[in-house]
């Protein structure tokens, strides 16, 4: 494998990941963090790569960016949008534990008797 060939590799999976980060609606800069983070890729490897995706998919990343700008939550939304989902998921797993301990209660009472 000859290094244009590995540096063609490189930059695919670098592209690759890019897409991964634009499924999870991540902007240019939260990808660049976490690629560099999780995938050890530096961050102007990143931004080159993206840039020459947003020159090759204009309209694409357009509507991507309007997108993000309308559906994007603010850190305190999100926050709070996380809290309440823990709360809900703490008070189900409660109901769960009380509901629980009824039936079984109840089900060995009302076993069925052969007679």
């Amino acid at each position: 494998m000859s290094s244009s060939d590995s540096s063609a590799s490189y930059i695919h999976l670098v592209q690759h990941l890019i897409e991964k980060c634009l499924i999870f609606q991540m902007t240019k800069e939260e990808c660049m963090e976490a690629l560099s983070k999780h995938a050890n890729i530096k961050p102007v490897i990143t931004a080159t790569v993206w840039k020459e995706l947003e020159k090759e998919n204009k309209e694409f990343f357009e509507s991507y960016k309007e997108s993000q700008n309308k559906d994007r939550m603010t850190e305190e939304e999100t926050s709070t949008m996380i809290q309440k989902m823990i709360l809900d998921h703490q008070d189900h797993d409660h109901s769960k534990e009380s509901d629980g301990v009824d039936r079984s209660k109840q089900s060995k009472d009302v076993g069925c008797s052969k007679e």
